[in-house]
């Protein structure tokens, strides 16, 4: 159990018999009547965010995440399957579970996969993955003291902002959290 007086990012929690994660939260002491916690949650099967506000004394059972590594071994169509990378079975995913990471994944590669009480419902991509570039404009040279960008599509379909000198064809680090460019891949 914890308290919601102890709520910080990242706390996951049961209410109303569903799951979710603390995004964002605020301890409020007005200077008339008790104190509250507003909290932003997120429920993590259905992705909707709510924003509640709580009493600091109220008391909710955390909810265990068991995340594993796996592997995205291939699509047909409308499921995605995943390989454990220990007992090497497949585990079929819905397209709506992994929609926002396949902006970032490639067949083979590795990533956590969230599970509550033993059933998945989240594909999370590493935090740096490497991309190859296949439409952008081409580079100019010696365009490196502007700040400009242009956009590039990647192999994934994604859009990132690249700076002007990149090229087509080349390979680069993908920040997945953001979705902004690092840096070129030699």
């Amino acid at each position: 159990m914890i308290a919601a007086g102890d709520f910080r990012k990242g706390v996951t929690i049961e209410m109303d018999g569903k799951v979710f994660v603390v995004v964002d939260f605020q301890h409020v002491k007005p200077g008339k009547g008790a104190a509250f916690v507003r909290v932003k949650i997120k429920n993590v099967i259905t992705g909707q965010v709510l924003e509640q506000t709580f009493n600091p004394s109220d008391k909710y059972p955390r909810a265990h995440i068991e995340r594993k590594k796996m592997q995205y071994s291939y699509s047909d169509g409308e499921l995605y399957y995943f390989m454990d990378m220990q007992s090497f079975e497949m585990e079929p995913l819905n397209k709506d579970m992994v929609e926002e990471a396949l902006n970032y994944i490639k067949e083979e590669m590795e990533v956590d996969v969230a599970f509550y009480k033993g059933k998945a419902f989240s594909v999370e991509p590493p935090n740096f993955v490497e991309l190859l570039i296949v439409e952008c404009e081409p580079g100019v040279q010696g365009d490196t003291s502007k700040a400009g960008t242009k956009p590039a599509k990647m192999e994934t379909g994604i859009t990132v902002h690249v700076p002007l000198f990149i090229n087509n064809g080349e390979k680069i680090r993908v920040d997945t959290r953001d979705g902004s460019y690092m840096e070129r891949v030699k």
